[in-house]
């Protein structure tokens, strides 16, 4: 029964951290990423638009740790590495579900997400 329990809650964080489908915003002057998010969007618009609140949200911690959590723990001089976790996913410093990778973000719309992250700080 436990197994089956641990494999639908699997499954379920599996669908919930998927991609979202048919949430591009159409623009002739943007440039779409494969994730997704048009280029010239805010940090906030890319998370919004992408699977990132199916385990986050601002205030509030879902499977994974909220914004604001995550903007107290972090500081400006750590944009690289959260960049870098949101491209590559990762695990273990939040717990051990694991974050699902974004391999299509580029390192700078990475980075406007982190800094829109950031300025959730208290």
């Amino acid at each position: 029964m436990k197994k089956l329990i641990l494999a639908g809650c699997i499954g379920l964080l599996a669908l919930s951290c998927s991609k979202k489908e048919n949430t591009s915003v159409e623009s002739s002057s943007s440039t779409e990423i494969s994730n997704s998010a048009p280029v010239n969007m805010t940090g906030k618009e890319m998370i919004e638009s992408l699977d990132c609140t199916g385990c986050h949200s601002d205030t509030e911690r879902l499977i994974g740790p909220s914004y604001k959590e995550i903007a107290n723990k972090y500081s400006e001089k750590d944009i690289e590495l959260l960049a870098s976790k949101i491209i590559e996913g990762g695990s273990g410093v939040w717990g051990s579900v694991p974050m699902q990778s974004h391999p299509g973000l580029s390192k700078e719309e990475a980075k406007k997400m982190v800094e829109y992250i950031l300025s959730m700080k208290k």
